[in-house]
């Protein structure tokens, strides 16, 4: 990759793919939905370290940003799943790399 060939603006790719999924839980929520739909609670024992106030906001920018679809079934109790976009799924390869680089990384040291 030429370092010419990306500039670092306000549209620039690698900006977008950090405002898309940096942070300390989008990646890791992204990976559980890759399964299957879950609800929040499921979300919740899946990333135990995380608040449920942080979840739901984290859930919302993914849905806000297409990444995940949000399923509310309009029960009593409420029901709500939620599960990866199409645009979602294609994060799945990059947290596969990402899984992959801290394995040999760690297995460096």
């Amino acid at each position: 990759m030429s370092k010419e060939a990306l500039r670092v603006s306000n549209r620039c790719p690698i900006r977008t793919t950090l405002e898309l999924l940096g942070g300390k839980w989008k990646l890791l929520i992204l990976f559980q939905l890759s399964g299957e739909a879950l609800r929040l609670s499921a979300l919740k024992k899946a990333i135990p370290d995380i608040s449920e106030k942080m979840l739901i906001q984290e859930l919302k920018n993914l849905t806000d940003s297409g990444l995940v679809l949000r399923q509310n079934y309009g029960e009593v109790p409420p029901r709500v799943e939620y599960r990866l976009s199409e645009k979602g799924q294609k994060a799945l390869p990059l947290i596969a790399q990402m899984r992959d680089f801290a394995l040999a990384y760690e297995q460096a040291e």
